[in-house]
């Protein structure tokens, strides 16, 4: 489920773009619904199986989504066991740990909540900034988005009301997968600019790597249901085909046709059609300081990635490793 992409890990020679059958405005509105119905999917996920195994069904078949596609374009896979390893601290920040997060999360929070909580990712990038990445320190502006953010969290959450209502686990699991994302952005910049192979034989490699770090944490947590329900496993299948695996293609274009700029504002429609669908699809309960709280996170969002100047253009870049919830664009979101 986040705007601003990291440096391109290796930009191959340039090409006359393919034919594209729909337009990029068309393949930004099904990210868009993607990524926000995936919050839905985790919820409903969530009522037959248990959240690891939610997690893992959902890079399962994420993986063999990519994994087609890798071999459709006869990509070749990264090379090089340090690669590997950054891909797999990647793959942990980035994917499993975040997608566990969140599936635990709705166990007691609503996916409204759990949506707007993915939103806050670049408030905790902005803040991680100001220790990790020197050459990206916030200005007044971005610095005044940070404040703004906050004070949008404590609307959503009823600060006011003590928090009354609020399962303060479910909320913080949340908000931890969010920053979880965050860290892994800036371990991603920083690790794996010029490894010499493309984004995606890097995002099927770290989701990948992902599953199997989920395939041995499930069975030690969980065990076999005894019975599986319909709706519940389409959930996961579509969580996993859908969002973590079909998402990344459609980003991967976008992001190739217009740049990650315009690619990443997908980040502030996923909140809103998470909480559209929680409320018409879920029945879950609406407040007035929910969507007012969120619409302030996503002001403070968009001001904490604006540029202290414009005057030398930064170099284009290619789609991130792997994104989000989820959920989580470049670096203001990540799909849940």
């Amino acid at each position: 489920m986040s705007p601003a992409a990291p440096p391109s890990p290796s930009p191959a020679p340039a090409s006359a773009p393919a034919p594209r059958l729909l337009d990029w405005r068309v393949r930004f509105g099904a990210l868009a619904l993607i990524w926000g119905f995936s919050f839905l999917f985790i919820k409903v996920g969530t009522e037959g199986f248990a959240p690891f195994q939610v997690t893992f069904g959902r890079l399962l078949f994420g993986t063999a989504v990519l994994a087609a596609a890798i071999a459709v374009k006869r990509d070749r896979l990264p090379r090089g066991a340090r690669v590997w390893g950054h891909l797999a601290v990647a793959a942990f920040l980035l994917n499993a740990l975040p997608f566990s997060l969140f599936a635990y999360a709705e166990l007691t929070i609503p996916s409204t909540l759990a949506g707007i909580c993915n939103a806050t990712t670049p408030l905790w990038g902005m803040v991680l900034s100001l220790v990790a990445l020197s050459e990206d320190r916030p200005t007044r502006v971005r610095a005044a988005g940070l404040g703004i953010g906050f004070v949008g969290v404590l609307t959503v959450l009823g600060a006011w009301q003590g928090f009354s209502g609020l399962d303060v686990t479910g909320t913080a699991l949340a908000l931890l997968a969010s920053f979880s994302y965050a860290v892994g952005w800036i371990y991603v910049r920083r690790t794996l600019s010029g490894t010499g192979a493309s984004n995606l034989s890097l995002a099927g490699s770290q989701v990948g790597l992902a599953t199997l770090q989920l395939a041995v944490v499930t069975p030690l947590f969980t065990s076999v249901p005894e019975s599986v329900e319909l709706m519940p496993l389409l959930s996961v299948i579509a969580l996993g085909a859908l969002g973590t695996g079909y998402a990344m293609l459609l980003q991967y274009g976008v992001v190739a046709e217009v740049g990650p700029t315009t690619a990443s504002m997908v980040t502030y429609f996923i909140p809103v059609i998470a909480t559209a669908a929680g409320v018409a699809l879920l029945d879950e309960h609406l407040t007035w300081n929910t969507p007012v709280g969120a619409l302030v996170v996503l002001a403070g969002a968009a001001l904490t990635q604006t540029r202290a100047s414009r005057r030398t253009a930064p170099p284009a870049t290619a789609p991130q490793p792997a994104a989000v919830p989820a959920e989580t664009p470049p670096r203001a979101a990540s799909r849940a």
